[in-house]
């Protein structure tokens, strides 16, 4: 009975996880195998990037993982969270779990294999936010050390590569994507500039004739405006001839007079003292009094026919000066709200049979970026069919449904996408640089390892960029923070680590 219980103790020793005392002897001894190649990989999930790096796996060491961890948004290191490392073959395997980062990004996680063979190695971390399972397959325990040394490549120098550490990356704006096979149009790359839509601004009028007053001293072109604001009034009160004021007063005593006539008739109609005739011009009158005397006081106040905003937007012009006197319709100012806008674009007649099958346009709404017509719900208005000595372009109008920060008549870079669209290697444009012409793209080929890459590039829509030659789908290139990684390039050594492996 004694022996059967030590049995069965030592049974769940040994079948138990890898514990935190393996994993402070890790902290201890884990270079002492120091003879052991170190290997490395890199993952990608929708939110994290998994960089690990840890000596090959030996039967009886303990072996401590470097994994740095990076969120895609922002690109930053994970900071809060505990990650979880297992080594699994079937149904067996230990596991040890870090309950934060040994510095930010990086968690450090140990494990000491039991057995050699062909194992799955899964790294599970959990943040505040959102959770993440990132398996390799086949990795590879070795019998031995000697055995690991044969069977892995001895590190080399790469004179391509160029190393560009994880710390450097999250200190600034950084930012990686895959290499993409879509779809892409020919594109037709032109210029075209920006015109106040029809619909987007509207006119003010003098009410009446008078004299102008500006509700705000300071008032011009690019003031805002919200809806029903007074913006400035019009006064006829010293006028002696098309006085608003006596006008008003006129039409309310004309209107109470007619008031009163039709509410005394009403009550003889209903005694059938007067006639249906009687008391239907009595209605009538009654009612074109009313009408009139609304008119007129629609927007009166003592110091006169107030002027206002009809929309939210801004001042486009003004046609007037505070103080001057103003004929009844004449312009005082214009109120645009800039929500949409027309674009009008110039191409060669060359191009004319293409213009027949438009299938997309890509604008510029402020330097620097681009949008598509189609993704905005923007739509083509008209092409125009002919050309003369003083218009020798043909012009095509398209409406943007998106607010445009460039001022009107500005000029903005335009490309058409017209025909069928073909698949083909695409990168974002912000992922090129260019040198005399030439093009290249920093490609990621590890987790701090990348390699400048010659391209050649063919059409563009918008913010992407087909590759003709040079880089193949699901390589992954820099976006953002590309020129500093080749600045690292050009510096003629690799930085020092920052981080213990």
């Amino acid at each position: 009975m004694r022996y059967l219980i030590v049995l069965i103790a030592f049974m769940m020793v040994a079948c138990q996880p890898a514990s935190q005392h393996e994993h402070d002897e890790a902290g201890e001894h884990g270079h002492q195998h120091g003879g052991a190649p170190s290997t490395a990989h890199t993952l990608w999930t929708e939110q994290v990037e998994l960089f690990v790096e840890f000596p090959a796996l030996v039967v009886g060491n303990v072996s401590r993982f470097a994994a740095h961890f990076t969120q895609l948004e922002g690109h930053q290191p994970v900071r809060e969270g505990n990650v979880t490392v297992s080594l699994i073959k079937g149904k067996k395997g230990i596991r040890q779990t870090v309950d934060a980062p040994s510095s930010p990004g990086i968690f450090t996680p140990s494990l000491r294999p039991q057995e050699a063979g062909t194992y799955q190695l899964i790294f599970s971390l959990k943040t505040p936010t959102y959770s993440e399972r990132i398996i390799l397959n086949n990795i590879v325990v070795y019998a031995s050390e000697k055995e690991a040394q044969k069977a892995l490549p001895a590190e080399g120098e790469n004179s391509n590569t160029i190393s560009f550490l994880k710390e450097q990356a999250w200190k600034m704006p950084f930012h990686t994507v895959p290499v993409l096979n879509k779809e892409i149009y020919k594109a037709i790359p032109t210029s075209g500039f920006w015109i106040e839509a029809p619909a987007a601004y509207q006119v003010l009028v003098a009410p009446t004739s008078g004299r102008v007053h500006f509700n705000e001293k300071m008032l011009t072109e690019g003031n805002v405006v919200r809806k029903g604001e007074v913006i400035m009034t019009v006064s006829s009160e010293s006028l002696t001839t098309n006085n608003l004021g006596a006008e008003v007063r006129k039409a309310k005593a004309a209107y109470e007079l007619a008031k009163s006539v039709y509410d005394r008739k009403k009550i003889l109609r209903e005694s059938k003292v007067v006639s249906a005739t009687d008391f239907e011009k009595a209605a009538q009158e009654y009612q074109v009094a009313k009408e009139n005397y609304e008119t007129l006081s629609n927007g009166y106040t003592t110091g006169g026919k107030q002027v206002r905003a009809p929309f939210d937007g801004f001042i486009k012009s003004v046609s007037t000066e505070n103080g001057r006197f103003t004929a009844q319709g004449a312009d005082l100012l214009a109120v645009s709200s800039h929500e949409n806008s027309l674009l009008e674009i110039r191409v060669n007649p060359s191009y004319n049979i293409d213009l027949q099958q438009i299938q997309d346009l890509w604008y510029q709404p402020n330097p620097g970026s681009w949008s598509s017509l189609k993704e905005k719900g923007g739509k083509i208005i008209s092409v125009s069919k002919e050309v003369d000595s003083q218009q020798p372009l043909l012009s095509v109008f398209a409406e943007v449904e998106e607010g445009i920060a460039m001022p009107e008549g500005s000029f903005t870079e335009v490309q058409i996408a017209v025909g069928t669209p073909e698949k083909t290697t695409v990168v974002p444009a912000s992922a090129l640089l260019e040198d005399y012409g030439q093009y290249s793209v920093m490609v990621q080929t590890g987790g701090e390892s990348f390699e400048r890459r010659y391209v050649v590039i063919g059409k563009q829509n918008g913010e992407e960029v087909e590759i003709v030659k040079g880089l193949e789908p699901n390589e992954r290139v820099v976006t953002t923070g590309a020129y500093q990684v080749k600045m690292a390039s050009m510096s003629g050594q690799a930085p020092a680590h920052g981080h213990a492996h």
